[in-house]
């Protein structure tokens, strides 16, 4: 047993608390996993620069960490019986004006309001220990915030990662791959064993990284999403099928051609650029078939 699983341990018995199944706590524990996220974070070329955006600060083990890297650091937790505790041990960090802790529920953190105090050219970092529960509405959120932000680093179900950096005719390619990559260039960091955290979760993690694209491959336009959405309900399906309810036989046919898509392919076997030019030519159809006012 290390003295990391014994810090959480005294940490939780000083404060009269249990870890919580139903808000998804599994504390990360170990220090070598916690400088290489605080790294990913905040390189050592942006150190006393960036500001990050913590979601779910759990024991505040990650926040130390970044505190020592980052200019400024917001920690949201949304269990009341922890921020006590929590801003109690990082007082320090609170005085001195580079943390604030915040009681809130971290999917619906708005990140450009969190962030107006960061400078021009400062880099804006989201990070976080994602309750495996909530990860899809986290990433989501971030994905539709992804204006505001430079760089997202998450610890997710090792699965969940495969599914991020799933390449198009995979079997783990989806829709959340689309959306993210639309918005992000993701990577894989490292895989993180079940034995790094107290209490131990029933799977095995791991950390990914998302630079935000400037410009994005995709505007997340609600036809793209439903081109995407509608592409994965089924998966196997024909998209002529899939996409039977976005558009009029005709105009889908119209709008494919133009797009140099196939209707008679399946969804998994599109990159990010065929669902924009998809997305974007049914809306060009569609304008193009509404009656002169």
């Amino acid at each position: 047993m290390t003295s990391a699983f014994l810090d959480a341990r005294a940490q939780l018995r000083r404060a009269g608390l249990r870890p919580k199944r139903s808000f998804g706590q599994n504390f990360l524990v170990a220090p070598h996993v916690l400088d290489k996220i605080a790294r990913a974070c905040v390189p050592d070329a942006e150190t006393a620069r960036a500001h990050v955006i913590e979601l779910g600060a759990g024991l505040g083990a990650l926040t130390r960490a970044l505190v020592d890297r980052a200019a400024h650091v917001t920690a949201i937790e949304r269990d009341r019986d922890l921020v006590p505790p929590l801003r109690e041990d990082l007082a320090a960090f609170i005085d001195d004006g580079r943390l604030e802790v915040i009681e809130g529920d971290a999917q619906t953190a708005a990140f450009d309001a969190l962030f107006a105090g960061a400078p021009a050219g400062a880099p804006r970092v989201v990070c976080g220990n994602l309750p495996y529960q909530i990860t899809g509405k986290l990433i989501e959120s971030a994905v539709q915030q992804s204006a505001f932000v430079d760089r997202a680093v998450f610890m997710v179900q090792l699965e969940v990662a495969e599914r991020l950096v799933a390449a198009p005719g995979s079997k783990t390619f989806g829709a959340l791959t689309v959306f993210t990559s639309a918005a992000f260039d993701v990577r894989r960091l490292l895989e993180v064993s079940r034995g790094n955290f107290h209490p131990p979760p029933d799977v095995t993690s791991a950390v990914v990284v998302l630079d935000a694209r400037r410009p994005p491959r995709a505007l997340e336009t609600p036809t793209f999403r439903a081109c995407v959405r509608a592409a994965f309900g089924q998966r196997r399906k024909t998209l002529r099928n899939a996409w039977s309810q976005l558009a009029p036989v005709d105009a889908l046919e119209a709008a494919a051609a133009h797009a140099g898509v196939s209707l008679a392919a399946r969804g998994e076997t599109l990159d990010v650029e065929d669902f924009a030019r998809m997305a974007e030519a049914l809306e060009v159809t569609d304008r193009s078939s509404r009656p002169a006012p």
